[in-house]
C-alpha cells in the first residue's frame, strides 16, 4: 500500500515538473517575442497591413496663345464584372434590366449580354470583362444600371480606372504637341515632360478588408506636386487653316507628305505647324515632324541666299545683265537647264531671280566665285544657316553646307549645284527662320513654340523673343532683295497667286529628289511673307514627291496653300462681329447660322453647334464663355444644353462628338 502511494506521488511530482518546464518554456518565449524579437514580429505585421502607395500627380495642360485646350489628362474607365458573387435572388431580379441597359448604351442584342453573364456565372467567372474607354459621364450612368448598382460586394461591379492623354482639337498639330509615354517623348509634350509631369505624392494606407485599404493620418505624407501647364505659341485659327490647306493640296496632287510653318516676323513665335504624311490608304495624319526634323535639298529657294551673297559682296547689282543663253549649260558634262525651252536669253539679275532661272543663278555664282569659293561659302555662314536653330523641341535636323576645305567631297560641281540649291540641304523651318530675317529687316529670331510655363495662378517662366542674328546682311541688300521677292508674285514665277487686294512676297521652289535614279521626283515648295510692305507673318509650304501627271512646280502645288493661309489672316479681322468659316473648313447649316448671329450679337442665346467640327464649337462656346467638356473625336452629334436657351457665361457644357 505504501509503495503504491509513492509511485502516485511520483508521477505527481514528474507532472508537475513537466507543467512547471512547459510554463516556463511558453513565459521564456513570451518574454523573447516582446522583447528580442518584438520589433521584428510588429515589423512584419505592419508590412501586412500598413502599405505606402503613391498618389499620381496631374499632368499639366498644353494650351494655345488664345486658351484653347491642346492637350489634357481625362480619366477613361474599364468595367468588368465578378459574376459569382451576386446572391441568386439578386442576380435574377436585375439580369434582364442590366442586359437591356448594356445593349442600349454599348450596341449589342440585350441577349448577347444576359448570355454571356449567365455563362460566366455558370464558370465562375469572377473578372468578367464588359467594356472599356468609357468617360467619366458615361461610367457614372453605366454604374446606376440593374445589379451595378448595387456596388462592388452585392453586385459584382469591377471599375479599372486609367488616365489617357486626349487631344481636344483631334489630330491637327498632334506632332508638334507630341507625346510622352511607351513611344518616347516627343514635341512640346516630351521636350518640356519635367515641367508638365509635376511630381507624385506618398500616402499610408491600412488595410481593413480583402481589397480595401484606407488612409492613415500620417505626419510624413507627401502631397503631390501637379505639373505646370505650357501655353505654346499657336493660333488655333490660323493653325485649323494651315492644316486643311495643306491638307487638300496633298490629296489634290496625291503627294507623298508635306509640311507648313507659319511665323509671327518679329516675335518669332510659330502660329501654326502641320506636318502631314500619306498612310497605304490614301488618307493623311501627323506622321512625323517634317518641319524639324527633314533635312531636304532646297532648289530654288536657296537662291535667295546666292543672291544675298552675291549683293552683299558687290559682285553683282539687281541691274547686272546676265546671258542665260538658250537656256542650257554644262558643268563636267552635267547639264544645267531652265524650265522655258529656248531660254530667257539676256536679262538682269532681278529678273533671274524674279523667273528663278537656274542658267542664270549658277553664272551669277558660279562666274564670281569660281576661282574663291571659299568666300562664298564664307559668305553663306556668316548668315548663320549653316548651324542648327536650337530648338526645344528634340531631332532638328542638321544642316549640309559644302565646305572647299573638304576636299573629299568638295568637286567641280559643288558650286555651281549650290547656286541653285542642290548640294545643300536644310530643313523647312530652318529655311523660313532665313526668309523670316529678311522680312524682319536683317533680325533673325529664333522660331518659339512656347510662350510660358505657369501654374493656373502664376507664370513659372516666360520665354521672350531671343535674336540668333541683329543683322544678317546690310540693310541696302534687304531692301533690294525684298523687291525682287515681292516681285516675284507681281510678275515672275508665283504670279498665279498675286492679288491685288493683299501683297505677298516670297520665292518658289521645284527641286527633284532621287534624280540619281530612273524614277525621278520633285519637292514642290513656296517661301516668303506677308504682307509684302509691313511683314506681319512668314510661312513656308513644302510638299515632297507630287504626282508629276497631275502638276510638281512650286508655284501649282505649294504657293496655293500659302495663299490661301494669307488670305484667311488677312479676312479675319477683329472688325467683324461675325465668324467666317472656310467652306473647306466647315458647312454649317442655317440655323446655326441664325442662332449664332443672335448670341454674338446680343450674347443671349445658345448657339447650335449639331455637326459642327468639334474644335469650331468649342472655340465658339469657349468665346460665349461657356467651359466646355466633351468626349470624343469628330463632328458635334449632341450639346447638353438645347440651342435658343438664354447665354449664361461660366456655365458648363458638354458635346458628344462623333
Amino acid at each position: 500500500m505504501a509503495i503504491h502511494k509513492k509511485q502516485i506521488l511520483n508521477r505527481v511530482y514528474l507532472l508537475t515538473g513537466f507543467m512547471f518546464l512547459f510554463a516556463f518554456a511558453i513565459g521564456y518565449k513570451l518574454v523573447e517575442i516582446e522583447f528580442v524579437l518584438g520589433d521584428e514580429f510588429r515589423k512584419k505585421a505592419e508590412e501586412g497591413s500598413v502599405k505606402t502607395f503613391e498618389i499620381a500627380a496631374n499632368r499639366g495642360n498644353v494650351y494655345t496663345a488664345d486658351g484653347s485646350l491642346l492637350a489634357t489628362s481625362v480619366s477613361k474607365f474599364d468595367i468588368r464584372m465578378d459574376a459569382v458573387t451576386i446572391s441568386n435572388s439578386d442576380f435574377e431580379k436585375g439580369i434582364k434590366g442590366l442586359s437591356k441597359s448594356l445593349s442600349k448604351m454599348l450596341g449589342k442584342s440585350a441577349g448577347y449580354y444576359e448570355n454571356k453573364i449567365r455563362k460566366a456565372r455558370a464558370t465562375k467567372n469572377r473578372y468578367l470583362f464588359i467594356t472599356r474607354n468609357l468617360s467619366y459621364n458615361e461610367y457614372l450612368l453605366l454604374k446606376k444600371f440593374p445589379i451595378f448598382k448595387l456596388g462592388t460586394y452585392r453586385g459584382g461591379f469591377i471599375v479599372e480606372q486609367r488616365t489617357v492623354r486626349e487631344h481636344p482639337i483631334g489630330k491637327i498639330a498632334e506632332r508638334a504637341v507630341g507625346y510622352d509615354d511607351y513611344r518616347g517623348k516627343v514635341g512640346i509634350e516630351g521636350s518640356f515632360y519635367e515641367f508638365l509631369r509635376g511630381k507624385n505624392g506618398k500616402r499610408l494606407k491600412q488595410k481593413i478588408a480583402k481589397g480595401q485599404w484606407k488612409p492613415l493620418n500620417d505626419n510624413n505624407e507627401i502631397e503631390p506636386i501637379d505639373g505646370r501647364d505650357i501655353i505654346t505659341t499657336i493660333d488655333l485659327n490660323i493653325q485649323d487653316v494651315a492644316h486643311h490647306a495643306l491638307l487638300g493640296q496633298l490629296e489634290k496632287f496625291k503627294a507623298d507628305h508635306g509640311t507648313v510653318v507659319v511665323m509671327e516676323t518679329k516675335t518669332g513665335e510659330v502660329k501654326a505647324i502641320s506636318n502631314l504624311g500619306r498612310t497605304s490608304k490614301g488618307t493623311y495624319y501627323e506622321q512625323r515632324n517634317y518641319a524639324i526634323y527633314e533635312t531636304y535639298e532646297p532648289g530654288s529657294t536657296f537662291k535667295l541666299m546666292g543672291m544675298v551673297v552675291a549683293l552683299e559682296d558687290k559682285v553683282i547689282d539687281t541691274s547686272s545683265i546676265i546671258d542665260t543663253e538658250k537656256g542650257v549649260i554644262y558643268f563636267h558634262g552635267k547639264r544645267v537647264k531652265d524650265s522655258r525651252h529656248g531660254g530667257y536669253g539676256k536679262i538682269s539679275a532681278a529678273r533671274v531671280f524674279e523667273i528663278s532661272s537656274n542658267v542664270g543663278a549658277v553664272k551669277i555664282i558660279n562666274e564670281h566665285y569660281k576661282d574663291d569659293p571659299k568666300k562664298f561659302v564664307a559668305g553663306l555662314k556668316k548668315m548663320n544657316i549653316d548651324k542648327k536653330i536650337g530648338l526645344p523641341i528634340k531631332g532638328e535636323g542638321t544642316p549640309l553646307i559644302p565646305d572647299p576645305k573638304d576636299k573629299k567631297k568638295w568637286n567641280g560641281l559643288s558650286l555651281p549645284w549650290m547656286a541653285y540649291g542642290y548640294g545643300v540641304e536644310l530643313t523647312p523651318l530652318q529655311i523660313l527662320t532665313f526668309y523670316n530675317g529678311i522680312a524682319n529687316n536683317g533680325e533673325m529670331v529664333k522660331p518659339r513654340f512656347v510662350r510660358e510655363i505657369r501654374t493656373q495662378s502664376n507664370v513659372i517662366t516666360k520665354f521672350e523673343k531671343e535674336v540668333i542674328n541683329p543683322k544678317i546682311c546690310s540693310q541696302e541688300t534687304i531692301d533690294k532683295v525684298k523687291v525682287m521677292m515681292e516681285n516675284v508674285v507681281k510678275r515672275g514665277t508665283a504670279i498665279n497667286i498675286y492679288d491685288e487686294n493683299f501683297s505677298m512676297a516670297g520665292k518658289t521652289g521645284t527641286g527633284q529628289t532621287e534624280y540619281w535614279t530612273d524614277q525621278t521626283k520633285y519637292v514642290s515648295s513656296f517661301v516668303g511673307y506677308f504682307p509684302a510692305d509691313e511683314p506681319k507673318y512668314s510661312c513656308i509650304v513644302v510638299i515632297h514627291k507630287p504626282d508629276k501627271k497631275i502638276g510638281y512646280y512650286g508655284n501649282i502645288v505649294a504657293a496655293p496653300v500659302f495663299k490661301q493661309i494669307a488670305n484667311k489672316i488677312y479676312s479675319d479681322t477683329p472688325k467683324h462681329e461675325s465668324v467666317e468659316f472656310s467652306s473647306q473648313l466647315a458647312s454649317l447649316d442655317d440655323n446655326f447660322n441664325d442662332y449664332f448671329e443672335k448670341a454674338n450679337k446680343n450674347y443671349k442665346q445658345v448657339p447650335n453647334v449639331k455637326n459642327m467640327p468639334g474644335m469650331d464649337a468649342i472655340s465658339l462656346l469657349e468665346n460665349l464663355g461657356f467651359k466646355v467638356g466633351f468626349s470624343g473625336i469628330g463632328k458635334v452629334r449632341s450639346q447638353s444644353i438645347k440651342p435658343g436657351k438664354q447665354l449664361e457665361k461660366g456655365k458648363l457644357i458638354i458635346l458628344n462628338l462623333s
